[in-house]
């Protein structure tokens, strides 16, 4: 299982930005996904999670902010991400539990300047 995550950079507050995490070395619909982010001297945290059957949860501090999507037929996880604010500054990580192991992909680091 590998994980790709990609997109991020530097935005000012009220901006956007779309994360992508590409999968690969399982069958991708057959698994939920998840985005976690970390922020500088914090735990990592869980933003949001998308089901194999597409059913979606999100963070309390992102609900009507950010969007999480799939893309089965590319093996492709998607976050977009608005309104951001300097609270939304980590590291984002995609992440799918196979068989029990959870697998991390390398994050993409998410800079939001007030």
């Amino acid at each position: 299982v590998q994980l790709q995550a990609s997109g991020g950079g530097l935005v000012q507050a009220g901006g956007s930005l779309r994360l992508s995490c590409a999968a690969s070395g399982y069958i991708f619909s057959a698994y939920g996904m998840g985005w976690y982010r970390q922020a500088p001297g914090k735990q990592r945290e869980l933003v949001a999670t998308i089901g194999r059957g597409g059913t979606r949860y999100y963070a309390d501090s992102v609900k009507g902010r950010f969007t999480i999507s799939r893309d089965n037929a590319e093996s492709m996880m998607f976050l977009e991400m608005n309104s951001l604010n300097p609270g939304g500054t980590a590291v984002y990580y995609c992440n799918t539990v196979v068989g029990g192991v959870n697998y991390w992909g390398k994050g993409t680091l998410v800079t939001v300047s007030s």
